[in-house]
């Protein structure tokens, strides 16, 4: 089948399930989204209800802001089925793929899961949205765990392209593929890690996040104060060089030196350089202006690679409102 044709199915119609759908819905694809607890006709009524106000009221506000045509409301709206658990069995069996994206217990996921594996089809995709529990821990969950990995969306999920992909040694190849193409088809960014804690922009933003905190904490800022060398610093840069290219783009040997003056001043264990950011300074691996790094810069074009470079950092300028010309 197709990516286009791909029928979906999201499992659990409370917040996370009704982003997903809409992020399909919106990007032309089919969707049910499929209550699993089975409720009586009132109590389904008020469910149904609030998800469509709900979800009829996200993409009003993207209208009011421009991002979409005030009359494709209604037409990304009908492409969202909502489905009771007594009509389950029918839309989870003809999904190519299934979001679980119930309530964030292993309790609630065996039972999901218990009911997916049941009635999909025999190559229909099964993608946990969990934000806590890792991918291995689900694979006893499941009959088929080469089908299985995570799709982490970040809220709200109709709007952020990035999707974190987390697999299991077991996860076949073939379904990172098809998962992939899918989520870029909706315009999606999709990255690939291994089962870990806090996947990748989770663990990294909790460490700004509390570092921030910690600052208030000591007096040392305002929030009001944080938060502008956030957006118009930190933001800005990391939006246009990613983390570790910024790492590169630096010097490693930046970093190697400036965490070794935080890890004695401010704190060993949280400053404190990992062993791979030593082994490469005593290599002499430093980034774009030793030739290699984290990336291996061999044999590119490096005046034009630093063109693009600040290219993206004027067009996030731009994008701030925050570029002006000469006087």
């Amino acid at each position: 089948m197709s990516t286009r044709a791909a029928r979906i199915a999201t499992v659990g119609a409370g917040r996370m399930g009704r982003g997903i759908a809409l992020a399909f819905a919106y990007g032309g694809y089919a969707v049910d989204l499929v209550d699993l607890k089975h409720r009586d006709v009132e109590a389904w009524q008020r469910l149904a209800n609030e998800a469509r106000e709900e979800m009829a009221a996200s993409l009003a506000t993207l209208a009011e802001l421009g991002a979409m045509p005030p009359e494709a409301i209604e037409r990304v709206l009908a492409r969202i089925r909502l489905v009771p658990a007594s009509d389950a069995a029918p839309a989870l069996h003809a999904a190519d793929v299934i979001f679980e994206a119930v309530t964030e217990t292993l309790d609630a996921k065996r039972d999901a899961f218990a009911r997916a594996c049941a009635l999909a089809q025999p190559e229909a995709i099964l993608a946990s949205t969990t934000s806590t529990i890792l991918v291995t821990d689900l694979v006893p969950l499941v009959i088929h765990p080469e089908r299985l990995l995570n799709a982490h969306w970040l809220n709200p999920a109709y709007v952020i392209p990035l999707v974190e992909v987390s697999t299991h040694p077991g996860t076949a190849a073939g379904v990172v593929a098809r998962l992939r193409a899918l989520l870029e088809d909706i315009g999606k960014v999709p990255v690939v890690c291994g089962a870990t804690p806090g996947y990748i922009v989770p663990r990294l933003q909790a460490l700004v996040m509390n570092e921030a905190a910690r600052m208030m904490e000591e007096g040392i800022a305002s929030a009001e104060e944080i938060d502008k060398a956030t957006r118009y610093g930190l933001g800005l840069r990391f939006a246009a060089l990613g983390v570790v290219e910024f790492i590169d783009y630096g010097g490693n040997d930046i970093l190697y030196y400036a965490s070794r003056y935080l890890a004695e001043r401010v704190n060993r264990e949280r400053y404190a350089p990992p062993a791979i950011v030593e082994r490469l300074m005593h290599e002499g691996k430093i980034g774009l202006k030793s030739g290699e790094g984290f990336y291996d810069y061999r044999g590119r074009d490096l005046a034009a690679y630093r063109k693009d470079a600040l290219a993206r950092l004027v067009g996030m300028l731009r994008h701030a409102g925050l570029y002006h010309p000469p006087r």
